[in-house]
């Protein structure tokens, strides 16, 4: 059994005025990935931001290794969260070097330059995620994949033991979104909890440990992939039907969803 490395207990959260989602708890261990499903505008990057107290809860605590966050200040916060927000169109020139080197920023000290070692993860990242040949592209100029996978990367850069990525795999083509979700799989190898929101359940099927389905302001359901995510759960978060099936492929036996389409 993994060490806790992150709890949420009784979480409200929104804006200033205004509650979006209330009572979400859930606990989540060192190389765990917790997988958060839920239709759009029911508040999965809302309740990122707060966990990453960007946002400040409504009410509930976010404790990390077992203490409370409240305090704690940005800096700290930054050497343990990551985060991949989805893609963004900058509007300054740096390159692509330049942005992921701005994940060290947590290990730099006030006023002092980059150091040969934090290049070093920066080129690292790169080229973990395969967009080395990147390096010097201006950002701006990068496609909104190619965009994403340098927040990625910039993510990595930071080396956080808890990684939060808002649907990762938006904006990439298949082939990239395989990449990623076999670099969250490596991630959380190395110890590193992995909260991640996607569209896709098939995806939570690959890589996750445990799911979540947030409906409208609550976690309606949580726990293993398989338990979660059935024709029951999909039809009441979501409005349609669908049956999930079973494949075995290299003695392995994975689950896929199919939609009913001409049911919608």
């Amino acid at each position: 059994m993994s060490a806790e490395r992150l709890r949420v207990e009784g979480l409200a959260f929104g804006y200033p005025g205004r509650v979006v989602g209330y009572d979400v708890s859930f606990s989540l261990g060192a190389g765990q990935v917790l997988c958060l499903l839920g239709p759009n505008g029911s508040g999965k990057t809302t309740l990122f931001r707060t966990l990453l107290r960007l946002l400040e809860p409504h009410a509930g605590t976010v404790r990390v290794d077992g203490a409370s966050i409240g305090e704690w200040p940005r800096r700290q916060l930054a050497r343990v969260f990551g985060y991949v927000p989805q893609a963004q169109l900058g509007t300054f020139p740096f390159t692509a070097r330049e942005v992921v080197l701005m994940g060290r920023t947590a290990h730099v000290g006030l006023f002092a330059s980059p150091s040969p070692h934090d290049r070093e993860q920066a080129d690292a990242a790169l080229a973990a995620l395969g967009i080395e040949h990147l390096a010097d592209r201006p950002y701006p100029e990068m496609s909104g994949g190619e965009r994403q996978l340098a927040l990625v990367a910039r993510a990595l850069a930071q080396e956080p033991s808890i990684l939060i990525m808002d649907e990762p795999t938006a904006s990439l083509d298949f082939g990239n979104q395989v990449r990623v979700l076999a670099h969250v799989q490596s991630l959380a190898r190395r110890g590193i909890a992995v909260v991640l929101s996607t569209h896709d359940p098939d995806q939570a099927f690959l890589c996750a440990d445990l799911v979540a389905l947030l409906h409208e302001g609550r976690l309606a359901h949580l726990g293993p992939a398989a338990e979660v995510i059935t024709p029951a759960t999909l039809r009441e978060t979501y409005g349609v039907d669908v049956e999930v099936v079973e494949i075995a492929r290299a003695g392995r036996t994975t689950r896929v969803c199919v939609p009913a389409v001409g049911r919608v």
